[in-house]
């Protein structure tokens, strides 16, 4: 079993930024690839991004490319996604969750993940 708590989740204009962070119980940390989703009212949950393991590799969902950075830290069980040049459009509730398929691959199906927190909401006015 592993919990997970968002936070840095807050209020900004379009072109800011903020950091959300991704609190992760228990020492198994480290032994799953980690993603990010979001879901904005009325739509479906959808992949924001992924990181192996190690950190070594990432995948973002086209919108959020050269904007958007996933991170990790394994000493601290935390997983960070970097937010820049945030637009309207990016509004919405952001989730962090385990990628429970694992394997040498990451996954963008919302099927392949678990463990999810409660979501932290992140608004951007225009």
């Amino acid at each position: 079993q592993v919990q997970l708590v968002e936070s840095g989740g807050g209020l900004v204009q379009a072109g800011g930024s903020l950091r959300l962070s991704c609190a992760a119980s228990g020492r198994t940390f480290a032994s799953y690839h980690m993603g990010w989703f979001r879901q904005a009212p009325g739509k479906e949950r959808e992949f924001v991004a992924a990181i192996s393991r190690s950190g070594g590799s990432t995948e973002y969902t086209n919108s959020v490319k050269g904007r958007f950075a996933i991170s990790r830290d394994n000493a601290k069980n935390t997983l960070y996604l970097q937010m820049n040049s945030l637009k309207p459009d990016d509004t919405a509730v952001y989730y962090c969750a385990v990628d429970l398929w694992g394997g040498l691959y990451l996954h963008r199906a919302y099927s392949a993940y678990g463990y999810w927190g409660q979501g932290t909401q992140v608004t951007v006015s225009s």
